[in-house]
Formats: structure tokens, C-alpha cells, sequence
């Protein structure tokens, strides 16, 4: 406005000069152009400052939400990143005004809301900065600085002070103007309830409010577009949370009747949200102990609220958590009650797993609890048992028959390599991986390797695994998971295209010709399932 105000009194005067020295007649049209020009100026004036109080006063009534605004400077060498057209993100909240601008680097290191001098001040609260990703129009990315600012005044400038990498402070003014409710606010809003929901059920611990907190979840799932589904992200949630597909929940029994009799077998498992696994893995497990026992009822247990919950959310099907599966045998009156753990060995979850039996003990005529997968620890790597003999003649097996090789000796002269992943633990138990890696070598196994997700015990972590592969010569590499179930960690941890997970990380090595992955779990091996009849068997009286 100012610009069109000096225009018009230029004009004004340059129509005053060329009539000048006319008459008086001229000389009072002279005098009636420039009274002319200062109205309006005067008028231009008014109307900026009129506009100016309209916006702040417009502003003064925002309600408390996200909106977008722009974010002008006095100054070309600092303004918004030009993905973002002079825009930023203007949050209200209790009535204080904070805007969020995305700069173009990382040049400028701080802010503060004030001058250059005060800036320098003892006590000064800088704005220190964000790290925001840009993307642009040609699919680059970048990562460059970004500021949360507040915002005194809508539509009126303010003094915000900069300083660069080079340790100077300077004076500029801005500006926030354009306020306008964002498109995508409503969507957001949406999507973050969802996540919020999710978030409030990806808990260890069952409360009276679990069951309607995961109805609540799913509901507002429903609720959502397409587009607003792919907008879920929280501490744990994304879209995958509800919207994978992980195989037909119908095909799995949980196991949860009621009328069990007097013999009851649990079978106590971690447990998997992943439907396809939790049917074939652990139903199949179930299965076997069931055709094994026909006397005695076969019920279900996970020791994971977490995945209990995620189950619940999604497909309404509802499997106990221990504490609910022995209440359950309480109030149906068993007395006799043998619990098969499904768990690879004595580690962290059998051992809360025993804490829950122990204090229900008391409450049946006789209760056992049949041995894990691998059976008893062993002091040392050395020890091994027949248990984990057994398990390394499967699950060898079944991976040379799925690679389509004749014998693991045929897979060896193949230059191929079997690399079994468990999950790892930094309990006790962890030695057990040790044990299993020494069972491979005395079994002559020389390509099967054993390592874990977690990188506990710290042979198996993932990088001293692909170099005692590569040290042997190997050149080309098969996953498979060293667990029960082909759930979260064999699908992402190791199989997935993640640049953490075991397939990429082989990949990225170099050194190997091909890495290939069988996403399948123990549990649906028939001579595993064996193993766990006989543990059964061996405390069934």
C-alpha cells in the first residue's frame, strides 16, 4: 500500500508542474489535484491499517487447532524453504499463536523473538531449531533447519532476530498473514484419534477397559477414508496395525471354551498377530497335542497382552493371557492341569510364565509344567541335549526340502549357506543360542549358522554372522527364522526391505550372489510337533 500512495501523490504533482504559471485558474486546479491526492492518500492509508486491525482482530478469534499462514521477512537471504511457498504451520493453543517455518538449510542456527541486542543478552531464551526433511518436486530430499516461532499478532510484523554458522546476530521483521484452516486438518484429526487408540492398546498389561478400547479402535478404523488410513502414525501405530493382511483369522481357534472337564493341557504360547502363522504354528502344535491326548482338553494361552490385543482390535477374536487362562480352568473346576510351553527355552518369558503358575498352584490337585522347545539351558556352549539334537535335525530338513535341495551336503557343494535367526535375549538363557551353533558343528552341519535379532548372545548378532559366512566361503544365503511363529520379526526384522533387516543387511554387503528367505515357522514342522508331544507326555500322569 505504501507503494501506491507515493504513486499517487507523484502523479498528482507532476500535473501541478506542467500546469504551473497558467493563471489562477490553473493554479487552484493545481491546488484542488494535490488536496485531491493527499484524501487519497490519507484514504489508502486508512484502508491498510483498517485491513491490518481486521486480521488481527480475525486472528484474536481463532479457535484452538492447526492452520496454515503465511511467513513473510524483510529480507531475500531469509525466508521459508521453496517447497514451501511462503507457508507454514500456525498452531493455536490456549489462545498463544506458535507458527512453524521450514527453512532452506541449516545456515541459520538460531531465533529469537526480539532484536539482534536483546538477543545477546545474559538469560536470553533462543528458539533452538528442528530438523525437518524436505522433499521436492523431483524427489530429492534434504534435511534443513526448522524454527517453532510465536506469533504475537496476526497480519502486524514483529522483530525476530537471526544468528548464521558464522556467529553474527542480526535484525529482521516479519510477518504472519493469510490464516486459513488447513484442508487436511480434519483428516488428521481422524487419523491421529486412531493412533491414539492403537497406541492406548499396544500395552503389556490387561485392564477392565482393554476389551472396549480395542472395539474403540477398530470402530474408528472403520470410520476412516482410504487416503485418512494412511495418515495413522503414533508411538506404535501405522496403517499396517489394522490394515495388513496377514491370512484369515477364521482359520484359527483360540481355544477359549469353557465345559474343559477334569484334565486340562494349556498350551502357552508368546504368541502372533500374524493369522496365517498363528494358525499353522501354533494350531498345528495345539493340534498334535490334542490328537496325542484325546483325555485331556487342550486350551490356549499367550503370554503377550500386546499381541492379545492386537488380535482382539482387529478380528474380534479374543485368546487369554495366562492370569485369564488359569482362572478359567479354576472356575471350570479342573483338576488336573499340565501346561506345554511353546517357548524355545527357560528364558525371561517362561520364567513370568512359572511366577503366574506358582500362584495358582494351590488351587488344582496336580499341576506340571512340560519342558520348552530346547529343553534344560546347560551350564555352558558345550552342553547340548537331545532335545535341541532333535530340533536341529528339523528344522535343518525342512530347509534343505523348501530350498529343493536333495541333502544339506548337496546345498554345501552349491556354495549355499542356511542362516536360522532367533530372536535373542539377554537373559541367562541366551547361551542356549551358543548350544544350538554347537549342535550344528557336531552334527557336521558346516553350512547352518545361528544368529538373533537381538544380538544377544554376541556371536549371533547380525554382522558376525554374515562374516563367519563369508569367512567359510559361502555365496549364497538362506533365512529362515529360528522361532515358533513366522510373525513380526521374520517377516520385518528379517525378510522385510527395511535397510535394518537381515536380508538387506547380506545385500549390502556384497558378498554374496543371492539371499534368499523362507518365512515359515517351527511350529508347523511335524517332527517339531513331535517334540512337544513327548514333553507333554513325559508329565501327563
Amino acid at each position: 500500500m505504501k507503494k501506491k500512495t507515493l504513486a499517487v501523490v507523484m502523479a498528482a504533482a507532476m500535473v501541478a508542474a506542467s500546469f504551473a504559471g497558467c493563471g489562477q485558474k490553473t493554479e487552484n486546479a493545481a491546488t484542488e489535484n494535490a488536496a485531491a491526492s493527499t484524501e487519497v492518500s490519507t484514504a489508502a492509508a486508512e484502508e491498510t491499517t483498517e485491513a491490518a486491525s481486521e486480521e488481527a482482530a480475525d486472528a484474536s478469534a481463532l479457535e484452538d487447532g492447526v492452520y496454515s499462514a503465511k511467513f513473510t521477512t524483510d529480507s531475500s537471504m531469509f525466508h521459508v524453504n521453496e517447497a514451501y511457498d511462503d507457508m507454514g504451520t500456525l498452531t493455536v493453543k490456549d489462545g498463544e499463536m506458535t507458527i512453524h517455518i521450514t527453512l532452506p538449510s541449516k545456515n541459520i542456527v538460531n531465533l529469537f523473538p526480539g532484536t539482534a541486542e536483546d538477543a545477546q543478552k545474559d538469560g536470553a531464551e533462543l528458539l533452538q531449531p528442528t530438523t525437518d526433511t524436505v522433499k521436492y518436486d523431483d524427489g530429492t530430499t534434504e534435511e534443513v533447519n526448522g524454527f517453532d516461532v510465536p506469533v504475537p499478532a496476526i497480519g502486524e510484523s514483529f522483530q525476530l532476530a537471526l544468528i548464521g554458522t558464522k556467529g553474527k546476530w542480526y535484525d529482521h521483521e516479519v510477518t504472519v498473514s493469510d490464516v486459513q484452516a488447513s484442508a487436511g486438518d480434519d483428516d488428521q484429526a481422524a487419523a491421529d484419534n486412531v493412533a491414539s487408540l492403537i497406541d492406548s492398546i499396544y500395552v503389556q498389561e490387561w485392564s477392565e477397559d482393554t476389551d472396549k478400547l480395542c472395539a474403540d479402535a477398530k470402530s474408528a478404523w472403520d470410520a476412516l477414508t482410504d487416503e485418512q488410513k494412511e495418515m495413522v502414525e503414533g508411538e506404535n501405530a501405522d496403517p499396517d496395525y489394522f490394515g495388513r493382511d496377514t491370512g484369515d483369522a477364521s482359520k484359527d481357534d483360540p481355544l477359549n471354551g469353557d465345559e474343559i472337564g477334569d484334565n486340562e493341557l494349556l498350551v502357552v504360547s508368546f504368541g502372533t498377530s500374524f493369522n496365517d502363522s498363528r494358525a499353522e504354528d501354533i494350531g498345528g502344535i495345539e493340534k498334535a497335542l490334542a490328537k496325542a491326548y484325546p483325555d485331556w482338553a487342550v486350551r490356549r494361552a499367550f503370554t503377550a497382552q500386546i499381541i492379545i490385543n492386537h488380535v482382539n482390535a482387529r478380528d474380534g477374536e479374543k485368546i487369554d493371557n495366562m492370569e485369564q487362562a488359569m482362572q478359567r480352568a479354576v472356575d471350570n473346576g479342573v483338576k488336573n492341569l499340565v501346561i506345554q510351553p511353546t517357548h524355545l527355552m527357560h528364558g525371561a518369558e517362561y520364567d513370568e510364565l512359572m511366577e503366574t503358575v506358582d500362584s495358582y498352584k494351590d488351587k488344582f490337585e496336580s499341576v506340571a509344567v512340560a519342558e520348552p522347545l530346547l529343553g534344560e539351558v546347560g551350564k555352558d556352549a558345550s552342553v547340548i541335549n537331545k532335545d535341541k539334537e532333535a530340533v536341529a535335525k528339523a528344522i535343518t530338513a525342512e530347509a534343505v526340502k523348501t530350498a529343493g535341495f536333495d541333502s544339506l551336503d548337496a546345498a554345501k557343494e552349491d556354495g549355499t549357506a542356511f542362516v536360522f535367526m532367533g530372536h535373542g535375549t539377554s537373559h541367562t538363557a541366551n547361551i542356549t543360542y551358543n548350544q544350538m551353533q554347537t549342535q550344528m558343528e557336531k552334527l557336521g552341519y558346516e553350512n547352518v549358522f545361528i544368529g538373533t535379532v537381538e544380538g544377544e548372545p554376541e556371536e549371533t548378532e547380525l554382522s558376525n554372522v554374515i562374516e563367519n559366512v563369508k569367512k567359510n566361503g559361502y555365496k549364497k544365503v538362506i533365512l529362515r527364522p529360528l522361532m515358533v511363529v513366522a510373525g513380526d520379526h521374520a517377516n520385518n526384522d528379517m525378510a522385510g526391505d527395511e535397510e535394518d533387516s537381515w536380508k538387506s543387511g547380506f545385500e549390502a554387503d556384497g558378498s554374496f550372489d543371492s539371499v534368499d528367505c523362507q518365512i515359515a515357522g517351527l511350529g508347523g514342522i511335524a517332527d517339531v510337533q513331535k517334540i512337544y508331544v513327548e514333553h507333554a507326555g513325559a508329565v501327563i500322569k
